[in-house]
């Protein structure tokens, strides 16, 4: 790898990555006085907050802190510390110190008042520049000159650029380089193994947030191919034998299942997946009727059904939509349509059998990347002194909700803080 041109100068902090994991780093940095440079792969950067905006831009979420925090699973406890730091309700004071209302919906879902991130992101790039950080668009980092694993200034960091590769070196450095969804805007995990060459632990990035694939029929793809599922509650039990169960709705497509209520339990329905094991392959059970007992159920199956045919008795008794009979045969293929009690059973507990996940790049988010234990409190990698870490390149992952965004910005809050207190300490 050849560089064409070179700066050597160590008295710049470079932060790669323009999410919004980076650029809370680089604010940090900058307020404390620093010369901040942020590097970013794209035209522009936080392309993938601008574009979770288009729909509505759910920035965070107004339930009891205590239980946000256990939202993120596994990694809750190592969390904790840094959303402490930077709260839902810190992160909604920020917004507003940028000129940005925020008002909590009916879900309890935060969003700006205008629905939109574009002013949001306009405003706090404004009061970026106006500290004196500045921004490299279209300079992919590339990795190292040599895989060296010294301090953060020993490193000569290269980026590809319009002009050809360019060679860099910084007193320290922040990388919020994102995981592997929505490579398109970014996020594409290419930096793994440079990680992992220098002796970081990293996971492999799987996807989280996402749809799954299913062996529909041809029948079920080309007539119901898209059809939401409304009203229902979806449950699985873990390898671990935890039960995990939530309401909602998702939507049947032409390879599987996608929506809300499937992303609200991806995480253990892709790690009963991965496990791979054939004795207990991973299986949903689908509660047509959350609201209704079974006892409830059968009693209006056993009512006398006049001449009606099945998918009459589930529409007219119970108003069930037209897609649950033919589910119920595909799904529960020995079935007795005329056997009451096994017909309640099954409207109370319909098996669904995800075989894979849909690809990573599909995904909302990912799972995987730098494990937590791999970094220090301040979260600089224990392998790079002067290397922090922020963002979705951690191993954590949160259901949708605002939930991703918020630990984005309090690590990316954290890494900045603990790299202006490691440039501190660290003699010139």
């Amino acid at each position: 790898m050849t560089a064409i041109a070179a700066n050597t100068s160590q008295t710049t902090v470079a932060v790669i990555g323009g999410g919004p994991a980076g650029l809370m780093a680089a604010e940090q940095l900058a307020q404390a006085g620093y010369t901040v440079e942020v590097f970013d792969a794209m035209p522009s950067v936080a392309r993938k907050f601008l574009l979770a905006g288009i729909g509505g831009m759910n920035i965070t979420h107004s339930e009891d802190y205590a239980q946000f925090v256990q939202r993120y699973g596994k990694a809750s406890a190592t969390l904790r510390p840094w959303l402490d730091d930077f709260t839902p309700d810190t992160l909604r004071s920020w917004i507003h110190d940028l000129g940005i209302n925020t008002f909590v919906g009916t879900s309890g879902r935060v969003f700006p008042t205008d629905m939109k991130a574009a002013p949001l992101l306009r405003a706090w790039l404004h009061r970026l520049r106006t500290q004196g950080v500045s921004f490299h668009p279209r300079h992919r980092w590339i990795g190292w000159e040599q895989n060296n694993t010294g301090n953060a200034a020993d490193q000569s960091w290269v980026f590809n650029t319009p002009e050809g590769d360019i060679e860099r070196r910084f007193k320290a450095v922040v990388l919020a380089l994102g995981g592997a969804s929505w490579q398109r805007l970014g996020s594409d995990g290419r930096w793994c193994p440079w990680l992992s060459a220098a002796g970081v632990a990293v996971a492999p990035l799987v996807p989280s947030n996402c749809g799954f694939e299913v062996a529909w029929s041809a029948f079920i793809k080309e007539r119901f191919g898209g059809t939401p599922i409304k009203h229902i509650a979806l449950a699985l039990t873990d390898a671990d034998g935890n039960r995990w169960g939530k309401t909602g709705e998702f939507v049947v497509t032409e390879y599987g299942i996608e929506g809300s209520l499937v992303y609200a339990l991806s995480a253990p329905l892709r790690d009963l997946i991965l496990l791979g094991d054939n004795k207990r392959p991973p299986r949903l059970l689908l509660d047509w009727l959350p609201n209704s007992s079974h006892e409830q159920i059968l009693a209006k199956l056993q009512q006398p059904r006049k001449g009606l045919s099945f998918a009459s008795v589930l529409r007219k008794k119970l108003n069930l939509p037209a897609i649950t009979g033919t589910l119920l045969r595909e799904c529960c293929p020995q079935l007795d349509n005329n056997d009451a009690v096994a017909v309640a059973k099954a409207i109370k507990a319909m098996p669904i059998q995800p075989y894979a996940t849909r690809p990573i790049d599909e995904a909302i988010s990912s799972a995987g990347g730098v494990v937590l234990d791999a970094v220090t409190p301040q979260l600089m990698l224990k392998q790079l002194p002067g290397v922090f870490v922020a963002g979705e390149m951690l191993d954590w992952e949160a259901p949708t909700g605002g939930y991703l965004l918020t630990a984005c910005f309090a690590t990316g809050k954290r890494a900045g803080i603990g790299a202006v207190e490691w440039l501190q300490n660290t003699p010139a």
